[in-house]
């Protein structure tokens, strides 16, 4: 089988941006997917009454709509980055960007507005996708991971912060303002990218588009039983956290009343997966990959159960202080289980990891969307969906995770 060959890093020939400079231009950069989500959090209320949305199980289309353009755009912008360079990419990316949000911040309808967020999350895939690479490029090894990690710190504090900005927007000024200090955010991170950084992958190094050379490389990817099955494992978990991310304002704020104190109750939640983040390289190196996700995964399991009874016995909204415990046990285990299976799933894809990681992504965020959408359905402003839906998900990626495991012990002995 013909596989394609990876791009070879050129790092030692391109003139390299001072670390805080790169650091501070990608975190900027790949902010911008979690700031689009999560900033708009707050604002959920604001949008519906002023769009007219009277069914509330509609506001969870406005975070879905932006990971569907994601879906589509992360398929595009891998190939696309090794064809023409990840500089063009990125910015080809945040021009599509600026676009959808143009649209949002104009739309008088629900319609409109969800076409709008389509678009955003199609052209937020450029930066997302490519800024990796470009990273990529330029560092290999541990000075690679190093650099990486800094950016992860910055990317981690972004959806606790972000909707404090939302509601700190929505405070002063009307929820469409959102949008134009994200258009604000992506123009000052695509001029930086233009006049700072130099492209870092060289035309001899590039790949062209050739249908011929993707359709067998994509069936080949396809055809990997272990990966398809880490996917699903991904999307599962994708899937709850989306849920989440769909309901969390009015959980918070219709449910228990919280009111303005929302961002921050929303952020404390993002603690515990903050810091797994952080001490899973510690962590991974003395137990290894698969039971680290296997323990993870057991735990999220066993928790969201608990509240699933606990939430049964009070009617569905169990003591605020119980669903705050158990919400930190359970996102600190979505910490551990993302960057493992992640690399678990690109593995075994060798030549063809540039493609491998667009295919994943794409696939496990469009198995988060159906699973999402379908869970968001049963919201009846109690947290019994939300516990049920983590309790579900979670068991089949405990199967997903044993089938996989399976096939990739399978595939190596082969």
């Amino acid at each position: 089988m013909s596989l394609s060959h990876s791009p070879q890093p050129i790092g030692s020939s391109v003139k390299r941006l001072a670390e805080k400079e790169l650091v501070a231009l990608f975190a900027l950069m790949m902010s911008l997917t979690a700031l689009s989500m999560d900033a708009m959090l707050p604002a959920f209320p604001n949008i519906a009454e002023s769009l007219a949305i009277i069914d509330y199980q509609k506001t969870q289309w406005i975070v879905s709509a932006m990971i569907l353009g994601m879906v589509f755009g992360e398929i595009v912008f891998g190939p696309l980055s090794d064809a023409i360079g990840r500089k063009k990419s990125i910015l080809i990316g945040i021009s599509i960007y600026i676009v959808g949000s143009v649209i949002a911040l104009l739309a008088s309808s629900i319609e409109v507005f969800l076409l709008g967020r389509i678009i955003q999350g199609f052209g937020v895939a450029g930066p997302k996708i490519a800024s990796r690479a470009l990273i990529r490029d330029l560092y290999k090894g541990a000075a690679m991971a190093r650099i990486m990690s800094f950016v992860m710190m910055v990317f981690i504090l972004v959806p606790m912060l972000a909707p404090s900005l939302g509601q700190l927007v929505i405070k002063v000024a009307d929820w469409r303002w959102i949008f134009a200090l994200l258009m604000i955010q992506a123009a000052v991170a695509g001029g930086w990218l233009l006049l700072r950084q130099p492209e870092t992958l060289s035309k001899e190094n590039r790949i062209p588009l050739n249908r011929k050379r993707l359709m067998v490389d994509v069936r080949f990817i396809l055809s990997r039983r272990d990966v398809m099955a880490f996917t699903v494992l991904l999307g599962c978990i994708f899937g709850a956290l989306m849920l989440y991310i769909s309901t969390a304002q009015s959980i918070f704020q219709d449910v228990y009343n919280t009111g303005d104190r929302f961002p921050l109750f929303f952020g404390m939640l993002a603690i515990g997966s903050s810091v797994i983040n952080f001490s899973n390289g510690k962590i991974v190196l003395r137990v290894g990959m698969l039971r680290c996700v296997v323990g993870a995964l057991s735990v999220m399991c066993s928790t969201a159960f608990v509240l699933l009874v606990v939430a049964v016995f009070f009617s569905g909204v169990p003591p605020f202080v119980f669903f705050m415990a158990l919400g930190m046990v359970m996102f600190s285990c979505l910490g551990m289980v993302f960057g493992n299976v992640n690399a678990m799933a690109m593995e075994p894809l060798g030549a063809v990891a540039g493609l491998g990681a667009s295919l994943i992504s794409s696939l496990s965020s469009l198995i988060a969307i159906v699973l999402a959408t379908i869970a968001g359905q049963f919201y009846n402003f109690t947290v019994i969906p939300l516990a049920c839906s983590f309790a579900l998900f979670s068991m089949i990626a405990l199967v997903m995770l044993r089938y996989g495991h399976r096939f990739s012990r399978a595939s190596d002995a082969a």
